[in-house]
């Protein structure tokens, strides 16, 4: 924080903007710690995320935007694993040119997906930083006992299916990125609207979490590009799989953007931040996921199956290979 003796000390601010936020574990963020209760039959489930800007988001992007993903990608992963969440710890590393009006929108946006989820602050720390904008939170979730979906449970025979519509927060970024491209001109204002919101907001699928621990046997959110992801998860389970690119579910928007400008499709199956699940499962079970996604009001669609061996991912597209030069989004 600049040297000025009119800006509030970080205990102000904290009661200010934090304290408001914080559940009862948070013990009004007056303490050095948290206090968590766990049920016995439950087991704690604990993820962190740190997003930056400049790599993560776009240092003038809404405020509030930065905080609902900042929460909204850990909820992600806690929904991934089955678990309902508890609460969240928040490190906040502040350039030197924050102000509170920025400060109250951060806090208003966090409050609002906090209060969404059911996911109350815990507690965390304040500093000020010379570089960009840093933002690291740890949530926790808890599952009942022996019941976490891993990334690692994939069997041969399993089929392959996500959650929701793909693609489509990696077309937003283009269109935050370079909102001058021909075929961005050539979106509706609804379709250009709904691009840009998912991925300034992720939507984490906490309401499809209990089918999860129910029915799948891996699973793991869309972060770094579902091609990508995907190949994680069959690797780290041991088998391989397939996949049909003409099966992945794809939102009105996306498809007109595609229709624009055909090379956005290999964009849509590899970029990142779509914050989807992607999971396998016995195929009796389909019936029964299907019953439980439409409860959540959330699409489920088949995109492959796994398959016995090491080899890698096999993709195709209307029954063509479908090749990529990366499957997926990395930070090195």
């Amino acid at each position: 924080m600049a040297a000025n003796e009119n800006r509030p000390t970080e205990d102000m601010l904290i009661e200010r903007y934090f304290a408001p936020l914080a559940g009862p574990g948070g013990l009004r963020l007056r303490d050095d710690a948290a206090l968590i209760d766990v049920p016995d039959d439950s087991e704690l489930v604990t993820t962190v995320d740190m997003v930056v800007a400049g790599v993560h988001f776009f240092a003038d992007d809404p405020a509030d935007a930065i905080a609902e993903k900042a929460l909204g990608v850990n909820l992600s992963d806690l929904a991934a694993k089955g678990a309902e969440p508890l609460g969240f710890l928040l490190a906040l590393a502040l350039p030197t040119d924050w102000n509170e009006a920025w400060l109250a929108a951060f806090s208003g946006g966090l409050g609002k997906v906090a209060a969404r989820y059911g996911c109350a602050l815990l507690g965390g720390n304040t500093t000020r930083t010379k570089g960009p904008l840093v933002i690291s939170i740890t949530a926790f979730g808890r599952v009942p006992r022996h019941q976490m979906v891993p990334r690692t449970g994939a069997k041969p025979g399993d089929l392959i299916a996500v959650t929701g519509s793909i693609g489509d927060a990696a077309l937003g970024l283009k269109i935050r990125s370079a909102p001058e491209l021909d075929w961005i001109n050539g979106l509706n204002e609804g379709d250009f609207a709904f691009l840009l919101d998912r991925y300034l907001r992720p939507k984490p699928r906490t309401a499809f979490a209990m089918a999860l621990r129910t029915n799948a046997h891996a699973a793991m959110d869309v972060s770094d590009g579902l091609i990508g992801d995907l190949a994680k998860m069959l690797r780290a389970s041991g088998v391989s799989g397939t996949l049909k690119i003409e099966d992945v579910p794809l939102s009105p928007a996306a498809h007109s953007a595609i229709a624009l400008h055909p090379v956005l499709l290999t964009d849509a199956v590899t970029g990142g931040d779509d914050y989807e699940i992607l999971f396998t499962f016995a195929p009796e079970r389909l019936e029964a996921i299907r019953e439980l996604a439409k409860d959540a009001g959330l699409p489920v669609t088949v995109i492959g199956r796994v398959k016995e061996g090491h080899e890698p991912l096999s993709i195709s597209h209307k029954g063509e290979t479908f090749l990529t030069r990366t499957g997926s989004y990395s930070h090195f």
